[in-house]
C-alpha cells in the first residue's frame, strides 16, 4: 500500500479549515501552479506533478463523504474500498474526474488565458454613472470665511429627448432574438483541457435581453448625451489647499435606469500676500520702526479682516514672536477659529534728515559706539 498523502499540508489548511478555507487555497494554488502560466519546460514539467497533487487533494476534501473517509483511513481509503475515484491527471490536463468539485474553473482559466473565460459574469443591466472630479480656485480669504460660487461642469446627462431610454420616440424596445431575452449565451469552447461550456453575455443587446427597433437620434441609442451646466456650490468657511466637496448625484448620468455618480470639486487655494497657513493658524512677518521696538507702544498689524492695533513691550527684539488669538482661519464645521502669529523685524528707514542723523549719533555715543556721521557725497557714493 502507498504511503499516505498529507492533503491538507498540500492545500496549506489546517485539518479542521472550512469548505471556504478549501475552495480559497485550492483557487489560489491552481493559478499558481498551473502548467500553462508557466513560462520555461522545466517549470512546465514540475508544475505538472504539483497540480495534479492539488487537484487530487482538493477532489477528496471538498468533498464530505470523502473527507470524512480520508480523515480516517489516510489517502489510501480508496484502496480499502471507500468510496469512488477522483480522477487521473495526465499531460493533456484530463478533468474528467472532478465531478462534483465545487471550483470555479472559469474563473482560473480567465487568469491563466487573460480574462477570456470570466466575461459571463459581466453584465449590462442599470450602471451607476462615473463621478467627476473638477478644481476651484479660491482666494485665502474666500477659503478662510467661505463663499457661494457658481462653477461650469461639463458631464454626461440623460437624453431628453427619448429620457434615456436610447430608442427613438414611437418607437419599440424589443426582446432580443439572440439570447430570447436572457440577456445570455451558452457556448461551447474547445481548449487544451477539453471542452468547456460558458455562460457570456450576449453580444447584441449587452446582457439587457432588450434590443431598440429604432435608436434615438439625439444620443444614437446610447440614452445619454454631453452637456455643460452651471451649479452653485457652497464652500464652507476653513476649507484648505487640496480638500474636497462632494456633490451627490451631480455626476454623470446613470445607464439605463442607473443612479447618476457624484461631482467631486477640489479646492485649490491661492497664496495670501501676508499670511502663511497652518492648520486653522495663520502666520505673518511685521517691520517695526526701531524707535517703537526700543520704547514699546501701540503698532497696526494684518488681519484677515483689516489693520489692527497691537501693544508690543519696550525693548521688542527682531526675531520676537506674539500670538493674537481667535484671529486665524475659522474651524471648518465646528467653533471658533485659530490664531494669528507673527514675528517683528527692525524696519531700518533708508533715508534720514540732517536732524535725525544727528540724534542718531548722539544716541549711539551713549553707548559708545562709533557711526559714520558724515553723509556721503557724490564721490562717496
Amino acid at each position: 500500500m502507498a504511503e499516505s498523502k498529507d492533503y491538507y499540508s498540500i492545500l496549506g489548511v489546517s485539518k479542521d479549515a472550512t469548505a471556504d478555507d478549501l475552495k480559497k487555497a485550492y483557487r489560489k494554488l491552481a493559478k499558481q501552479y498551473h502548467p500553462d502560466a508557466q513560462h520555461t519546460e522545466e517549470d512546465k514539467k514540475n508544475a505538472e506533478a504539483k497540480f495534479k497533487e492539488i487537484n487530487e487533494a482538493y477532489s477528496v476534501l471538498s468533498d464530505e463523504n470523502k473527507r470524512a473517509q480520508y480523515d480516517r483511513f489516510g489517502s489510501n481509503f480508496e484502496q480499502a474500498g471507500f468510496g469512488g475515484g477522483y480522477g487521473s491527471y495526465g499531460g493533456a490536463y484530463d478533468f474528467s474526474g472532478f465531478g462534483g468539485m465545487d471550483i470555479d474553473l472559469e474563473d482560473i482559466l480567465g487568469s491563466v488565458f487573460g480574462g477570456g473565460f470570466s466575461s459571463s459574469k459581466k453584465t449590462q443591466g442599470p450602471t451607476r454613472g462615473a463621478d467627476i472630479r473638477t478644481n476651484v480656485s479660491l482666494k485665502f480669504e474666500e477659503a478662510a470665511f467661505g463663499i457661494k460660487k457658481e462653477i461650469n461642469v461639463t458631464r454626461n446627462e440623460k437624453c431628453d429627448v427619448c429620457n434615456g431610454s436610447g430608442a427613438k420616440p414611437g418607437s419599440k424596445i424589443i426582446t432580443c432574438d439572440k439570447c430570447g431575452g436572457r440577456g445570455k449565451i451558452q457556448m461551447t469552447q474547445n481548449t487544451i483541457m477539453g471542452s468547456f461550456s460558458t455562460v457570456k453575455t450576449c453580444d447584441k443587446c449587452g446582457g439587457s435581453g432588450k434590443v431598440i427597433e429604432i435608436p434615438c437620434e439625439r444620443c444614437s441609442g446610447k440614452g445619454i448625451v454631453r452637456k455643460s451646466r452651471k451649479i452653485e456650490i457652497n464652500v464652507p468657511a476653513g476649507i484648505d489647499d487640496g480638500q474636497a466637496i462632494s456633490l451627490r448625484g451631480e455626476g454623470d448620468a446613470g445607464l439605463k435606469g442607473g443612479p447618476n455618480g457624484d461631482l467631486y470639486i477640489i479646492m485649490k487655494v491661492l497664496p495670501h500676500k501676508y499670511f502663511k497657513r497652518n492648520g486653522f493658524d495663520i502666520s505673518a512677518n511685521v517691520r517695526v520702526p526701531f524707535a517703537k521696538m526700543a520704547l514699546g507702544g501701540d503698532i497696526k498689524i494684518p488681519t484677515l479682516e483689516g489693520e489692527m492695533e497691537f501693544n508690543i513691550p519696550e525693548g521688542t527684539t527682531t526675531g520676537t514672536k506674539f500670538r493674537v488669538k481667535e484671529q486665524g482661519i475659522p474651524i471648518l464645521n465646528g467653533k471658533g477659529r485659530g490664531n494669528l502669529e507673527f514675528v517683528v523685524d527692525v524696519d531700518v528707514p533708508k533715508k534720514l534728515t540732517d536732524r535725525q542723523r544727528e540724534l542718531l549719533t548722539e544716541f549711539a555715543k551713549t553707548f559708545g559706539e562709533e557711526v559714520n556721521s558724515k553723509k556721503k557725497n557724490i564721490f562717496g557714493r
